[in-house]
This record gives structure tokens, C-alpha cells and sequence, in this order.
């Protein structure tokens, strides 16, 4: 047996039909639960029974069947579209508003969710108390639900299918709560079933006594088929089986519960932000990615999602990056749980100021680039990011600055670098030239119709093209710093030569200016 855990299968046995009722009620007066009604799908011939009204189960009609044979039997049966897309959409939606309870949630088939609750059970008074306040919340919903607690995926999703409305079963009663319920709890092919069940073998506890060698050699693996002993396996806590969450699950975070709905986050915020850092303080890290996420009443729930340029554990830059974010989250009618949670977090050492003690200018500079990002945008705010390459317009490129610390990639020093222009233009400009020699210097340059004289002027630098990169045929480049007679400083390049048999009569560009 595994080390305990606490896993909870939600099992909607009527989801389709809850849903359809709760959403075509808002357009019009629809039949009773207590009558014949049913929705349809498209089968392979004709169309068939997807989900059912109670009315219509207690009368006997099956999901699966034939509409027209269910029609012949039953005339009065009221038949409607069932919107597949639409449940699947509902249900993802619906597993994200359960991480309420644990953030390890996730769909289970067409009709269910399961919660990974081990270390979160006690949050709500325990295992039973928190399938209580499942049931209710999705009872208010107008949700049907079978729940159970058991230490396996698989047991817990037999329990809820197969089992009483609501169970916990723990470690030491796992068989014997297994033992009574059909292979098909195994969760294991429709026809394997049936041969389990003509051979004798209708219970798991039946098939648990048969000799595993014996039962494996009568159903080897096979595409398309499930191992029973596989799934008995995982039932029982032989083979592990873990959930895997739909989303990213955070390892920090802070919670405000509330007894009654409230409208705005935002006096909450200061507090959620102090809970956080605290956490993330005593683990010697900062956060890098946070996520502020309400759960509204009404099944939904909206989230603001925020980046540091560096890992921050300041609660009260949290709070500010958080605050311009919180018109964009609506609140329905009212919801009862705020969570923020560090999605992504880094080792963050904590660092001495200098003796003076003033703050450290790094720490501000990321600060300023956080609220920046938070206010405009990451596609906004950017910083250049340095690449190998000796052509001017390659080394360097404009990345958001969220992305990389600041003291990593904006203050580089280097000589190359302090021979180039402060500006670069991104397509550098033709110029007209008048100079001496044909390969010489430059004298007088027209540039955007004024035509300036050269004063001083220093070169040539020769930057030759990336044969790895650049296409066949192209050519060299001879880069001068001029200076003309008001002060201005250019950086004016000829590209090509005269004599080097790649084309025409060698243009002249300026690059960039000078500070």
C-alpha cells in the first residue's frame, strides 16, 4: 500500500440534464424533472438517449437507446438537442472553480471531477465535512452529486459510481468497502465485464481471490482493451495512479474565506499579500509569478494574473502590481473566496544594503519595471537583450523587460559597445555622399534633404557580412564616425566596394547617431 492519501471523486450522474434545465430555464417554462424528458446525440444509426430526466430513468428508458425506440415505447417523451461542446466547456470550467477545495483538481471523464485532497482535508474540518460542502455548493448550482473520499483514484471513483450517495472509506477498510461492488467499478471494458460476470466473477471481491497469474494470462494486454489487474491494482493501492491537475498547481499560497458573499477583492488584497510573503519568507524564496483568483457563487471564477522582473517577497509592491488589475475581474453576484498564489517562484537570498542603508537601486529598478509591465503591458515596457553577432542591427534585439532580471541584461559594459552609437535606427537610411576617392571618406553627406558638411571624421571600421547567415553576394560594409560643423556626430557606412564584382556603385547608409 501507498502512503495515505486523501482522493475524492465527484461523480454527476446527471450532468447534461442539469445543465441543459439550468440554462434553457432562463428562455422559457420548461417540463418538470418528474417528467419524460430526455436529450440526444447523433449515433451511428440514428440518434440516441445521452442524458436523462428523473422521470424518464424511474419510467425505464436508458441512456444509449434509440430515440425512436424509446418514443414507440414512451409517445409522451419530450426529446431535446444535447450541446456536447458546450458540457465540455461547462465541466473544464467547473474543475478550475473546484480548486476551491485543493488545487489539485481535474475532469475525470465526461461527467466527473476528482480532488486530490491529501493535505487539504483538515481546511474544511475533514474529509467528510468537505464532501458535505461539495454536495451543497454544487447542489446551490442545481448539480446532482455522488461523492466519496478514499485513499486510491480508482476506489474513490468506484465508491461514487457504485457505492452508497456518500463515502470515506480509510487505508484499513479499502478492500472490504471494495469487495461488494461489480468488476464494472474496475472501471474496465463493457465486454470484459460481461465475461467477468458469466464466469462467476461479479464482484471485485470475487475477482480479487482468483490467482493473478491465472488472470493475467487470460487477459494479456492488448490495444484497445483494459487490464483488469491493472485497474484492480490501482483500486486497491498496488499501483500508484496520481491525479494530474488541469493547470498549473502553485506551492504557495494564501486564502480569505468568507462567510457571506462580498463584491470587492480589493479589501482583502493588503492581507492575502501579507499571508503570502510570509509563506514564501520562511521558505527562503520570492515569487516571480502571482495569481489572484475570486470564486464566485455562481459556479465561475475570474483571476488577474501579474509578473515580477525579479523574485519579490515585498507584500506591499504584491498588493499595488495586484490593484490595477482588480476592475477587469467581475464578481457576478458576489463571491466567498479569494485565493493568491505564487505559480512560479525563485530562490530569493536575502540581501544587506550598503552601509549608508539606503535601498538598494536594483531592487527599485525592478520595481519600477513591474508596475510599468502591470500598467502597460510586457510588449511595452522592453530592454535590449544581446545576441553574438558583429553586425550592429543582429547584436542586439528588444525583449519585454519582465522577462529577465534588470542587472542581468541592462547594464552591459563592454569596449565594442562603447564605440557604438547611442542610437541605432532599424533600417538604416540612404545618404548621399561626395568623397575624394572612389573608396575614400566621406566630405559632404545629404541626409533627409539637408546637406551637411563633414568637419571630423574617424574609420574605417570594416564589418564583414555573416557568411553562415547572410544570402550570397552580399556585401562588406566600411562604417565612419562623422562629425559636422554644429557638433552633430553620425554613423554613416558604404556598403560595398568598387571593385568587388557584387553589384553597382557602392550606396552609402547612415545607421545611427552619436549622443
Amino acid at each position: 500500500m501507498t502512503q495515505h492519501r486523501s482522493i475524492a471523486s465527484v461523480w454527476l450522474p446527471r450532468f447534461g440534464m442539469d445543465l441543459w434545465r439550468r440554462t434553457a430555464a432562463r428562455e422559457r417554462d420548461l417540463p418538470s424533472d418528474d417528467d419524460l424528458v430526455a436529450l440526444k446525440v447523433e449515433g451511428a444509426h440514428g440518434a440516441v438517449i445521452h442524458a436523462l430526466s428523473t422521470g424518464a430513468e424511474a419510467a425505464g428508458i436508458r441512456i444509449g437507446q434509440r430515440i425512436v425506440d424509446a418514443r414507440a415505447a414512451y409517445p409522451p417523451l419530450h426529446v431535446e438537442d444535447a450541446d456536447l461542446r458546450f458540457e465540455e466547456d461547462a465541466l473544464r470550467r467547473l474543475t478550475g472553480w473546484s480548486r476551491r477545495w485543493c488545487p489539485w483538481t481535474a475532469t475525470d471523464g465526461a461527467d466527473g471531477l476528482v480532488l486530490d485532497l491529501t493535505g487539504a482535508e483538515h481546511l474544511q474540518g475533514g474529509a467528510e465535512r468537505t464532501l458535505l460542502d461539495i454536495e451543497e455548493r454544487l447542489g446551490l448550482l442545481g448539480l446532482s452529486t455522488r461523492t466519496a473520499v478514499a485513499p486510491t483514484r480508482g476506489a474513490a471513483w468506484a465508491l461514487a459510481r457504485f457505492g452508497p450517495a456518500r463515502a470515506v472509506v480509510g487505508t484499513e477498510d479499502l478492500e472490504a468497502a471494495l469487495a461488494p461492488l461489480p468488476v464494472r467499478a474496475l472501471r474496465i471494458g463493457a465486454d470484459q465485464a460481461k465475461f467477468l460476470e458469466r464466469v462467476g466473477l461479479k464482484t471485485i471481491g470475487a475477482l480479487s481471490e482468483v490467482d493473478r497469474v491465472a488472470l493475467a494470462r487470460r487477459f494479456p494486454p492488448r490495444r484497445g482493451l483494459t487490464d483488469p489487474v491493472l485497474q484492480l491494482d490501482r483500486a486497491t493501492g498496488r499501483m500508484p495512479e496520481p491525479v494530474v491537475p488541469d493547470a498549473d498547481v502553485p506551492r504557495f499560497l494564501a486564502r480569505a474565506r468568507l462567510v457571506e458573499p462580498v463584491m470587492d477583492v480589493a479589501p482583502l488584497l493588503q492581507g492575502l499579500a501579507v499571508d503570502l510573503c510570509r509563506a514564501l519568507d520562511r521558505e527562503g524564496v520570492g515569487a516571480r509569478l502571482l495569481r489572484l483568483t475570486i470564486y464566485r457563487i455562481d459556479g465561475e471564477r475570474r483571476e488577474a494574473r501579474v509578473s515580477t522582473a525579479a523574485a519579490t517577497r515585498d507584500a506591499g509592491h504584491v498588493a499595488r502590481l495586484l490593484a490595477g488589475h482588480l476592475d477587469n475581474m467581475d464578481p457576478g453576484f458576489g463571491f466567498d473566496l479569494a485565493v493568491l498564489e505564487a505559480v512560479r517562484a525563485e530562490r530569493m537570498d536575502a540581501r544587506q544594503t550598503d552601509l549608508t542603508g539606503r535601498a538598494d537601486p536594483e531592487g527599485n529598478l525592478s520595481a519600477l519595471v513591474d508596475r510599468l509591465t502591470a500598467r502597460f503591458g510586457p510588449r511595452a515596457v522592453t530592454w535590449t537583450d544581446w545576441r553574438e553577432s558583429h553586425l550592429p542591427e543582429r547584436c542586439e534585439r528588444p525583449v519585454p523587460a519582465i522577462d529577465a532580471p534588470p542587472v542581468e541584461t541592462a547594464f552591459v559594459s563592454s569596449p565594442a559597445r562603447s564605440e557604438r552609437p547611442l542610437r541605432l535606427f532599424p533600417h538604416p537610411e540612404e545618404v548621399r555622399v561626395i568623397h575624394a576617392m572612389p573608396d575614400g571618406p566621406p566630405r559632404r553627406f545629404a541626409w533627409r534633404g539637408v546637406s551637411m558638411d563633414v568637419a571630423r571624421r574617424e574609420g574605417p571600421e570594416r564589418i564583414a557580412p555573416e557568411w553562415w547567415r547572410d544570402r550570397p553576394g552580399t556585401r562588406l560594409r566600411d562604417y565612419w564616425k562623422v562629425e559636422v560643423a554644429d557638433g552633430r556626430r553620425f554613423w554613416i557606412y558604404r556598403e560595398g566596394t568598387h571593385d568587388d564584382g557584387r553589384g553597382d556603385w557602392p550606396a552609402w547608409y547612415l545607421h545611427g547617431l552619436f549622443a
